[in-house]
């Protein structure tokens, strides 16, 4: 009788410690996964945040730069205006100087460049000639 019962009791008790060492082995080895997890996109969401921060801090810069050489060029402007309003000897001089800074302050807008009226596109098919089957006939191409 001992020994049957030391036969259950065996492996009920290693079962039981089996069972006892996992559930301890689960409680604490998955906790250290999802840190490592956990920290890498925390990582990864500082450097997406680091990213958009440099993107706009450039397009800001940027944004600045352009306003600055705006008021460079307007000041030029100005300067070459009342250098010639200054500087030219009669009126005559004087209007031609205003007149050519002001052509090329203004931009005109460019030509539209457009295809001769008198030419085709290319096409993608062969022309047939009137009445006669077109390559999508069923006796296209059949002699009779």
């Amino acid at each position: 009788m001992e020994h049957s019962l030391l036969v259950w009791l065996l492996p009920t008790l290693a079962l039981v410690a089996g069972v006892a060492i996992g559930f301890l082995l689960a409680r604490l080895l998955p906790n250290a996964v999802p840190n490592s997890t956990q920290r890498q996109l925390d990582d990864i969401q500082e450097r997406f945040d680091s990213y958009q921060n440099e993107v706009v801090t450039h397009f800001n810069s940027t944004a600045s730069l352009v306003k600055k050489l705006t008021q460079s060029y307007q000041e030029v402007q100005d300067h070459l205006s009342e250098g010639a309003n200054r500087l030219a000897l009669d009126e005559q001089t004087r209007q031609r100087l205003l007149a050519a800074l002001q052509a090329d302050s203004a931009q005109t807008p460019r030509e539209r460049l457009t295809p001769p009226k008198d030419q085709e596109p290319p096409r993608d098919y062969a022309p047939k000639a009137p009445n006669s089957p077109g390559m999508l006939d069923e006796h296209y191409g059949l002699k009779k």
